[in-house]
């Protein structure tokens, strides 16, 4: 199959390029398409044999329920049965953005969209072009990260096409995710939201929202099927295998003991941390969160084989969204140390 790369760039270009991703997700296809998070790789969540695509092009687990992406707060409530009265407030203070709410499932999307649970997880992305398709194709669409199962998400078309030319009917193009790691999954079948995965908006977030709110204890090692993507399985890695250094000052230490092996050293830092180290490659995330979050998976993705043999990783702030950050980083970790 050969991938199309639809660009959407221009006025014409973009109407042209989203016409032809919309009639292709018509025809059961699967097609990748810009958010803010990170690139999804889009069906229609209605259409059993369209989803299922998606987890045979990404070697995706069955058992990973799929993340439903919706134009409009009331499309959103046609897709779920009872819902707490907070989700609105969540709704109206969050969305469109990158935040998810895992409801409880009125049974119109496929069964294998919520890998047979009763809940959906549902959001409405603050991206433009994703908007416009939506609204076109008047249908949800069923879109967890278009890259390899276990792989860095995309933040690119470029990133898509590296995981996946060839097996997916097109990508649609609409420039470089600005937020960079995936949504905020919140539970919200229960009297208080549980935060299921850590994304740009917080915990703190939420609760100046609606009050109060929990931090789930994430799924590991279970045959329990999680209600929210990233739970169980491993996610984020590299080509090669990554140390996270919890004591930034030792990482020179760490990096040297690693070259001392005969290893060829990567090392992911923050500005200007980085510039101080020595190393084969030097990959620097910038100053502040956000910018860390944007530039993270791209990151990830530069380390190759071909030039490092280990990633040295340090620890990065906590602060908003780098909690998000650190959380995606040790999934990715092989050791910590």
């Amino acid at each position: 199959m050969e991938t199309k790369h639809l660009i959407a760039k221009g006025k014409t270009g973009k109407k042209q390029a989203i016409n032809e991703a919309a009639a292709l997700l018509a025809k059961g296809e699967i097609v990748a398409i810009p958010t803010e998070t990170v690139y999804g790789l889009g069906a229609n969540a209605r259409d059993e044999a369209a989803v299922d695509k998606i987890f045979k092009a990404k070697g995706r687990p069955n058992d990973n329920p799929l993340i439903v992406h919706v134009a409009s707060k009331e499309q959103l409530f046609s897709l779920v049965r009872s819902f707490p009265t907070y989700v609105t407030k969540l709704i109206d203070s969050f969305s469109p953005g990158p935040i998810t709410y895992v409801l409880e499932s009125s049974g119109k999307v496929a069964s294998n969209v919520t890998a047979g649970l009763s809940t959906v997880g549902l959001r409405i992305p603050n991206n433009e072009i994703a908007l416009m398709l939506l609204e076109q194709t008047n249908l949800p669409i069923a879109a967890p990260s278009a890259n390899i199962s276990g792989k860095p998400s995309p933040t690119t078309a470029q990133h898509v096409l590296e995981d996946l030319d060839g097996k997916i009917a097109a990508v649609l193009d609409g420039g470089p995710a600005n937020v960079g790691v995936e949504s905020t999954v919140v539970d919200c079948t229960e009297e208080t939201p549980v935060i299921l995965r850590l994304g740009k908006i917080t915990a703190n977030d939420i609760k100046q929202v609606v009050g109060k709110v929990k931090l789930a204890t994430n799924i590991k090692e279970s045959t329990q099927t999680p209600k929210s993507p990233g739970m169980k399985y491993k996610h984020y890695a590299p080509e090669v295998p990554l140390i996270l250094v919890q004591e930034n000052n030792k990482l020179q230490e760490i990096i040297d003991e690693e070259v001392q092996k005969g290893y060829r050293v990567g090392v992911l830092a923050s500005s200007p941390n980085g510039t101080e180290l020595r190393a084969d490659q030097i990959i620097i995330l910038g100053n502040d969160e956000e910018e860390m979050a944007a530039k993270l998976y791209h990151a990830l993705r530069s380390f190759k084989q071909n030039e490092v043999d280990i990633v040295v990783c340090e620890s990065f702030s906590r602060k908003g969204v780098g909690k998000a950050v650190m959380d995606r980083i040790e999934r990715a970790a092989n050791r910590i140390i």
